[in-house]
């Protein structure tokens, strides 16, 4: 596969691991189910959440969403709705830290899905990228057996390296500090807009860290509000 593939499934893989219903309660997802207001948004969730990234003015909309389902690996794809839910959760963060002055967010939406393999520079993005989601999803806790083995199965196109990896970054501690050290100014508001994806916006040792988080990467407010806005998320808590 690719890491940038592997980013991508990765994010599929905690709304599988999680659920829709709970992963509605995320930084993924949380957005985007409370601006989908219709109850039959359940029974054809595609449809809904393309056109609401229309709506979002997130780069690609609903074809873009199409196209990066159809992108995915075999295991990722055929997980349905959670494939939906994950895929347009990360293009939610993308776009918002592209609209809050990352370009190179907006490099790694351009290459997903359009089926050119991607080069080091951004296969070292998306690993930095990996290692944020993973972190923010432990900043509760720990992801437990149950959630790394759905998470660990939806990746099945990954290769062993790429699998590794994930795996690695699952034992490793959170580390703020360390993850900082690792991001580039041109960086920030990408690695804070995936943590967002997997933390619990209702929770607050999850808001805790991304105050914490932010900080760290000196985001300042206004980057972190265009951010939450473009994700349909509740504006800066603390």
């Amino acid at each position: 596969m690719s890491f940038l593939k592997t980013m991508a499934s990765l994010a599929v893989g905690f709304a599988a691991a999680k659920g829709i219903d709970k992963f509605q309660s995320l930084g993924g997802g949380a957005g985007l189910a409370s601006s989908m207001k219709s109850a039959a948004a359940s029974g054809n969730i595609g449809n809904h959440i393309g056109a609401l990234l229309v709506r979002m003015q997130v780069p690609g909309g609903a074809d873009g969403l199409k196209d990066n389902v159809k992108w995915l690996g075999d295991k990722a794809r055929a997980t349905g709705d959670s494939a939906m839910m994950g895929i347009a959760g990360l293009m939610a963060a993308l776009g918002g830290a592209q609209w809050a002055g990352s370009g190179n967010a907006k490099d790694i939406l351009n290459a997903m899905g359009d089926g050119t393999p991607p080069g080091a520079t951004l296969e070292a993005q998306s690993r930095l990228l990996i290692r944020a989601m993973i972190q923010a999803a432990k900043a509760d806790g720990a992801i437990d057996a149950g959630e790394r083995a759905h998470i660990m199965e939806v990746l099945g196109d990954a290769t062993p390296a790429e699998r590794a990896y994930v795996e690695g970054e699952m034992d490793r501690p959170v580390d703020i500090e360390a993850l900082v050290a690792e991001t580039g100014s041109y960086q920030r508001t990408a690695v804070y807009a995936v943590s967002v994806i997997t933390a619990n916006v209702l929770n607050p040792a999850e808001i805790a860290y991304l105050d914490r988080l932010a900080a760290a990467l000196h985001l300042g407010q206004a980057a972190r509000q265009r951010i939450h806005k473009a994700m349909r998320l509740p504006q800066v808590l603390s």
